[in-house]
């Protein structure tokens, strides 16, 4: 329960971190942030696998780098339900996504 809270504390940073780098991403402050997380995760949890089940045949012929897609439109999918955070197109929802991915993945190789 621990390691979800500190995930959900480090995808908060990073969007505030990114919103602060890149011009695309914009959140309107630390608790848009935290909501954003919230239902990213959310999100990931109960719309991800359905549509990863879905598309599992162009993923399969891409040799799995349509899963980075598919995170961009769950990006853009939060963007469009929580107020105060935006994200200015698909390049950008991929950009944050891969972003995501990485340090997701380096948290959870680093802690588990």
């Amino acid at each position: 329960m621990r390691l979800r809270f500190l995930h959900w504390f480090l995808v908060t940073a990073v969007f505030l971190g990114v919103s602060y780098v890149f011009p695309g991403i914009t959140i309107a402050n630390v608790w848009a942030a935290l909501i954003a997380a919230l239902v990213l995760g959310l999100v990931n949890t109960i719309i991800r696998p359905i549509v990863k089940f879905l598309v599992f045949p162009i993923t399969f012929l891409t040799l799995g780098l349509f899963t980075f897609v598919i995170n961009a439109f769950m990006v853009l999918l939060t963007s469009w339900i929580v107020p105060g955070f935006g994200v200015a197109g698909f390049w950008w929802a991929l950009l944050l996504g891969v972003i995501l991915s990485g340090i997701s993945w380096l948290f959870h190789r680093l802690l588990t």
